[in-house]
């Protein structure tokens, strides 16, 4: 006998099987909504120690990119970490003023700039970097490490599926 799977009820329908409602599902069985809910405890834990730092979530988030993938084109940034180009250029000002990053034309492209993160940035970043790695590993307290390795393997194939859908 095999186990029968079934689709979540947030699944896609089957033609014309109308999608159920929220309120069916629930919001606990949401899962954009309890990535939202996480990420939102995530940067609130994260708040008092990126304020003693100088930062907020953009600035925060625009580090860590940085102290990854240096050097990228603002529109990049952007999309890596996950802030809207209007937040994201206020974010870069404040960031430049504080000596943290620089910008730099690109050498291929004289309309493009490209952001770079300084010695000070990168000891701000690494500064915040074990609260950070803290906040992560509470989230995961419990939770066995081929669990972890699942659900993020499980989260990059989302985010293909949203890249190739573009919502």
């Amino acid at each position: 006998m095999t186990a029968e799977k079934t689709a979540p009820p947030h699944a896609p329908a089957k033609e014309n099987k109308p999608l159920p409602r929220l309120g069916e599902i629930g919001l606990e069985n949401f899962p954009p909504y309890l990535m939202n809910r996480i990420m939102g405890r995530y940067n609130a834990a994260l708040r008092a120690e990126m304020a003693a730092h100088g930062l907020t979530t953009a600035k925060m988030r625009t580090l860590a990119v940085l102290s990854v993938l240096d050097g990228l084109l603002i529109r990049d940034l952007s999309v890596y970490a996950v802030v809207e180009q209007s937040t994201l250029s206020r974010a870069l000002d404040a960031l430049e003023r504080d000596g943290l990053i620089e910008r730099k034309t690109d050498p291929d492209d004289s309309r493009a700039t490209r952001i770079f993160m300084t010695r000070k940035g990168r000891e701000t970043h690494e500064g915040l970097w074990p609260h950070v790695a803290e906040a992560c590993a509470q989230m995961f307290k419990g939770i066995e490490p081929y669990e972890q390795r699942a659900f993020t393997a499980t989260l990059q194939k989302i985010l293909r599926n949203v890249r190739v859908n573009q919502f």
